[in-house]
């Protein structure tokens, strides 16, 4: 397998992994934020496929605004969802993955020749390292509520 076969199938990969947790979240909004992420990795598996045919169709996106208005209205609307430890572990592991992508991509970019293909590799690592910081703050936002009752409980008390 080739290195262009090789990316897409690991962004076809990230589609279904991202459409599959969105099946089994409950709030609405992760739900939509986890359908963009998929959507996200469609646009990197065609931008790869077009520059395996000789042309270069990719531009950096607007993400992390685009979810930032999710969570302002989910805020807004204070939205109850359950935060289960499996749904964290789930967010982990995409984050982890991403982190990896972004690792191999930034790998490719340096042993390309071409410089599209370069400039694709390079942005498309940039792309994979917004998602781990949204993913980052999912994680954050879903176990505040767990973290904050075990710091507000514990972690003030001072030792006598």
């Amino acid at each position: 397998m080739d290195i262009l076969e090789y990316a897409m199938q690991m962004e076809k990969d990230g589609e279904n992994f991202y459409r599959r947790i969105a099946a089994q979240t409950n709030s609405a909004a992760l739900k939509a934020v986890m359908k963009i992420m998929a959507d996200e990795e469609v646009k990197h598996y065609r931008a790869i496929e077009q520059i395996d045919k000789g042309r270069y169709e990719m531009t950096e996106t607007d993400i992390l605004d685009d979810v930032k208005n999710i969570f302002m209205r989910m805020n807004d609307m204070e939205e109850q969802f359950a935060s289960s430890q499996e749904q964290t572990e789930l967010y982990s592991k995409a984050q982890e993955i991403e982190k990896q992508s972004r690792q191999f991509y930034m790998e490719k970019s340096v042993q390309v020749d071409k410089p599209e293909l370069k400039k694709l590799f390079e942005l498309l690592a940039k792309e994979e390292e917004k998602h781990y910081f949204l993913l980052e703050n999912i994680i954050d936002f879903i176990s505040r509520p767990r973290n904050w009752l075990e710091n507000a409980e514990w972690h003030h008390l001072d030792k006598y």
